[in-house]
C-alpha cells in the first residue's frame, strides 16, 4: 500500500507522457518527506544524553528535520551551518533553533573540509563526544531508508524522479527499485558533476556495489543552488495555480521543470509513466507542541549559492 497516495497530473504540456506525484511531503508534519527517510535508520540505537551533530547551509531543511527528531526524541542537537552568523534568525534556522537546536557556523573554506577527520577532531575537541549525521543525511543509513520508497508505490511506473543536493536520496531509490525500471535525479547545484560519484560511493556504502539504473540531469540547476530565476518562478507558480498543489523552489520546482522539458523535447518515450517524489513543501513546518525559543544568539549565513 502506497503511504501517500500518487497523484496524477493532467497537463497538454506533458504530451504522451504520464505524470504521477508522489507526495513524500505528507508522510511527517514536522520531518519532511525524504529526511523522514534518511534519518529512519540514522537514529536507529542512539545513546542518550549524546548531542547529534550535522551540517548544512542557512536553508537547510536537513537542519530543520534534525532539530524536530531531537526535540522528539529528547535528544540534543548541533547544527554546524555553512557561513558566517548574521542576526537576525531566517525562518529555516528559526525553526531550528527553537527546536533546541544550538547553532555553530564555520567558514566556507573550512566546511568544505567538514568531512575531514582534522574538522571533526576541532568540533569534537570544541563542542564534546556526539553522533555524526552527514549533510543531508547522506550516508549507508539513509541510503537505506531512502530505498524503501520504491515498495510503497503500487501503481504502474517506468521512471521514478527526484531532485538531488547529496545524492543519498537517488542512490537509495536506484537501489530500491524493482527491475526493469529506471531512476533520474535532477541536481540542484552548479557543476554537479562529481555527484555520479558520489551516488555510485554511498551505494557501495549501503550495499557493496553501485547499481546501474539510475542517470543524473545536470541541465536544471538553473544557476546554481537557492537560484530562482523568474522563468522557473513562473514556472512554478503557474503549475501551483493550474493542479493546486504548493511548489517547494529549490529543489521541487526544478525537478518539474526539468520533467516538463524533457517531455515536451521527447526525451520520454511516449507512453511513459513518470513518478516524482516531492521532497519538500514551501511553507516551514512547525513544532506539533509548544517549545522555548532558544536563547543563545544565533544567526544565517549569508544564502549564497554554493
Amino acid at each position: 500500500m502506497d503511504i501517500t497516495p500518487l497523484t496524477s497530473v493532467a497537463d497538454e504540456r506533458l504530451g504522451g507522457v504520464r505524470l504521477l506525484l508522489k507526495r513524500d511531503d505528507l508522510i511527517d508534519p514536522e520531518i519532511i518527506g525524504n529526511k523522514w527517510r534518511k534519518l529512519r535508520h540514522n537514529l536507529a540505537g542512539l545513546r542518550p544524553g549524546r548531542p547529534l551533530l550535522t551540517f548544512g547551509g542557512a536553508y537547510s531543511g536537513h537542519l530543520r528535520a534534525v532539530a524536530a527528531a531531537g526535540r522528539r526524541l529528547g535528544v540534543p542537537t548541533i547544527g554546524v551551518v555553512r557561513g558566517e552568523e548574521r542576526l537576525p534568525l531566517n525562518p529555516s534556522l528559526a525553526l531550528a533553533a527553537t527546536c533546541g537546536m544550538r547553532l555553530r557556523y564555520l567558514d566556507r573554506t573550512t566546511y568544505r573540509a567538514k568531512h575531514t577527520p582534522e574538522v571533526i577532531a576541532a568540533l569534537r575537541a570544541e563542542l564534546g563526544d556526539f553522533h555524526l549525521i552527514p549533510e543531508g543525511g547522506s550516508n549507508a543509513a539513509g541510503v537505506r531508508g531512502c530505498a524503501e520508497l520504491p515498495a510503497e508505490i503500487t501503481t504502474g511506473y517506468d521512471v521514478i524522479c527526484c531532485p538531488v543536493g547529496t545524492g543519498g536520496t537517488l542512490a537509495g531509490i536506484a537501489a530500491g527499485l524493482p527491475p526493469g525500471r529506471r531512476a533520474l535525479g535532477f541536481a540542484v547545484l552548479r557543476g554537479a558533476g562529481y555527484l555520479a560519484g558520489e551516488v555510485a560511493r554511498l551505494q557501495r556504502e549501503a550495499y557493496g556495489e553501485p547499481t546501474a539504473n539510475w542517470d543524473l540531469d545536470l541541465d536544471h540547476h538553473f544557476g546554481g543552488y537557492a537560484r530562482v530565476p523568474p522563468g522557473l518562478e513562473a514556472f512554478a507558480a503557474g503549475f501551483e495555480d493550474r493542479h493546486g498543489l504548493e511548489v517547494e523552489r529549490i529543489y521541487v520546482a526544478k525537478m518539474l521543470y526539468g520533467i516538463y522539458e524533457r517531455a515536451s523535447a521527447g526525451r520520454f518515450p511516449p507512453g511513459t509513466r513518470v513518478v516524482a517524489v516531492i521532497t519538500g513543501r514551501r511553507s516551514l513546518p512547525q513544532p506539533s507542541t509548544p517549545v522555548a525559543p532558544c536563547a543563545a544568539p544565533t544567526g544565517l549565513d549569508s544564502g549564497d549559492p554554493r
